[in-house]
C-alpha cells in the first residue's frame, strides 16, 4: 500500500455510512470502512471511499468477530463521534 491508498484525516471525521449515516471504522490495511452496527464493510479503491450501498459487502459473525478484536488490539476507532 502506498501513501496515496490511505485516506486523508480530514475526509474521516466526517465519513459517515450511507444507510444508517453513523460512524464507521477505517482499516487501511485492509482498504475497507466497517460499519459494525449494521455488519458491512465499504471498499476503498485507489484512496476513494465507495460508499454506495449496493456495494457494500455483509459481513459474517465471525468476520465482524475478527474486526472488532483488530479494532480493540490496533486502537481503531470510529470515525467521528455520535
Amino acid at each position: 500500500m502506498t501513501t496515496d491508498d490511505r485516506l486523508d484525516p480530514r475526509l474521516l471525521e466526517i465519513l459517515a455510512c450511507p444507510e444508517d449515516k453513523g460512524p464507521l471504522w477505517y482499516f487501511a490495511d485492509e482498504r475497507i470502512l466497517y460499519n459494525p452496527r449494521l455488519q458491512r464493510s465499504y471498499e476503498v479503491r485507489d484512496g476513494i471511499p465507495v460508499l454506495l450501498i449496493d456495494e457494500a459487502t455483509a459481513v459474517g459473525r465471525d468476520e465482524h468477530d475478527r474486526l472488532v478484536a483488530k479494532a480493540e488490539a490496533e486502537g481503531v476507532g470510529p470515525t467521528f463521534e455520535d
